[in-house]
Formats: structure tokens, C-alpha cells, sequence
């Protein structure tokens, strides 16, 4: 996934030489193809987070698209002020990029662990949220994040998890689920986002019967298609890796809770933090979301209705 990201951004930046990717001084091995393909479009703003995002509505003003990249534990949760004020209350086109959201950087502790950056950016006024769950979201997101031209926060997850889609995709459109699996209308269907399309996905294939949507657009979400999702399945299963306060599991309830009442089963980042350090993988177990225990809750839900 993050080789799609920097091949979308290479390519955009070759586009449109006002495209300028912003960095707070990492990631360098993962921009050598953009820094070579587009000298002079390339800012180290060195770790300042804060300069670095008013750095880029300042360049924004003046005719300049910025990609602004970092962390998601820093973008945008350490910079969520300067997002507000600087970029979204004025609809400037800047595009946000939060990489290692989740358990990513999962050695690092609850410093780098990112589990409410959706939540916090989906109560940003004007802010779109997109959340890619393969290198083809990756590189549609990317797109449309150019297209919108306005405030976009960009979630980037675990980046080797394979992929669902078999190729490249149709343009997205802003708030529309993306169906990957049909099902039965006496199955609960299973949206997910980021690098839970994959474990939905998975499970889907054992269990059969039950249609996945996957959700790469999540700000604004489109009332009409959750609803519908909602009507034709028994209940729905929403799987991110994020806090459940305030994500995609969330935003799916408001919805049905006003559209189309229905059951919904939220798994996502229970509200604590992580207990232990270690691999993502670890991560994944303790916090209920390797495929085992997601199974596990799924099959106790269908069972339950």
C-alpha cells in the first residue's frame, strides 16, 4: 500500500508541478521516487508538526496543492488545531496524509499507536476522511483526494495485509461503499474499513453468505447507501481498526439509528489503552481483532438474532 501511495504521488506531482509533499523529517527511503521525479516539490519541515501544517495553508493560499505527511499519532492528532483553523475553517486544498494508523507502530507503545484519528477528524467541520484498505483504494483515494480539491485527511493502516480488489478501480465517489462480496439477506453483512477489509473478507470466504462492503470514503458517508446496505442484511457488522467511539462503526449507527433500525455489531479498539508492547500481530490478540476472535463475536451475533 504505501508503494501505491508514493507512486500516486509521484505521478500527481509530475501532473501538476504545484503539488508539493510537506515532511516532518522521516520517511525519506519512501519518497526517493518522488524526490527524483519531481525535484524542488519536496519541504523537510523538520519536527514541527504544527509549523508544518500552517506551512502548508500558508502555501495553499498561494496557488499550491500540499500533501502533508506524518504519523497519524501527529497527523492529526498532534496538529487537530492547526487542521481546524488553518486549513478546514478556510476549505483550503490541502491533503493530510496519517500514516501507521492503528497498531502499525506497535513496538513504539500508546505514543505512536493511533486509535481516534477518525474520530477526531470526522468532528473537523468541511474535513473529508478517507481510509484505503488496499493499494487499489490507495491509489483511488490518492485521486480523489487531488480531485476534491479541499481539507482531506487521508488514513494510512498496516500496508502489507495483500489485496481484496483484483485491480485498479472505477474514480470513488465521495461517501459511497464499495461492494467486494454479495450476500444472502439472512446473513448480516460486514463493512469495514482499512486494514480490516482484509480479516472481512476472510471471514466472508469461510462463513459464506455474508456480503462485504468495504468503506474507503468515510466523511461524509452517504445515509442512502448505509441504509440500504442495512435493508437488505440481517443486522451489520462493522470491523476497523480504530477506537469504536467515534469511527466507522460509529457513523454507521447514527445513520440506521435515524434510517433503518437494525442491529449493529461495532468491533473495533475497546476504550483503553494497549496493555503490553509488541508485534502488530500481538496487538491484534490482545485487542479482539485477529480473525479468531472476530469470527468468534461474528458468529455469537448471527446466533443472537
Amino acid at each position: 500500500m504505501r508503494s501505491a501511495f508514493s507512486a500516486a504521488l509521484t505521478r500527481l506531482g509530475q501532473r501538476d508541478p504545484n503539488v508539493l509533499l510537506l515532511t516532518g523529517d522521516h520517511g525519506y527511503a519512501l519518497f526517493d521516487e518522488f524526490r527524483k521525479g519531481c525535484p524542488g516539490q519536496f519541504i523537510n519541515a523538520g519536527i514541527a508538526e504544527q509549523n508544518m501544517v500552517g506551512m502548508a495553508a500558508g502555501l495553499a493560499r498561494v496557488g499550491f496543492r500540499p500533501f502533508v505527511y506524518g504519523l497519524s499519532a501527529f497527523v492529526p492528532i498532534r496538529v487537530i488545531e492547526q487542521i481546524k483553523m488553518d486549513i478546514a475553517h478556510d476549505d483550503l486544498p490541502v491533503v493530510l496524509l496519517g500514516d501507521g494508523a492503528g497498531f502499525v507502530y506497535s513496538h513504539l507503545g500508546p505514543s505512536h499507536q493511533s486509535a481516534e484519528d477518525i474520530a477526531c477528524a470526522r468532528s473537523v467541520p468541511g474535513l473529508t476522511v478517507l481510509s484505503p484498505g488496499d493499494r487499489f483504494e490507495m491509489t483511488a483515494c490518492m485521486d480523489l483526494a487531488y480531485d476534491l480539491a479541499r481539507p482531506v485527511y487521508l488514513r494510512m493502516g498496516k500496508a502489507d495485509r495483500g489485496d481484496v480488489h483484483a485491480g485498479d478501480l472505477a474514480p470513488l465517489a465521495v461517501g459511497e461503499p464499495v461492494q467486494i462480496r454479495e450476500g444472502s439477506p439472512d446473513a448480516p453483512a460486514l463493512i469495514a474499513t482499512g486494514s480490516m477489509l482484509t480479516t472481512a473478507d476472510r471471514l466472508a470466504a469461510e462463513r459464506g453468505g455474508m456480503a462485504v462492503w468495504s468503506v474507503p470514503s468515510i466523511k461524509p458517508l452517504s445515509a442512502d447507501a448505509i441504509t440500504a446496505i442495512a435493508r437488505s442484511s440481517r443486522g451489520l457488522v462493522v470491523l476497523e481498526e480504530h477506537s469504536v467511539h467515534g469511527g466507522l462503526g460509529a457513523a454507521v449507527t447514527e445513520i440506521v439509528s435515524e434510517t433503518a433500525p437494525c442491529r449493529v455489531l461495532r468491533i473495533g479498539i475497546r476504550d483503553r489503552f494497549s496493555e503490553h508492547c509488541g508485534s502488530y500481530d500481538y496487538l491484534l490478540r490482545e485487542h479482539g481483532l485477529d480473525l479468531a476472535a472476530v469470527a468468534e463475536r461474528v458468529d455469537a451475533f448471527v446466533a443472537a438474532a
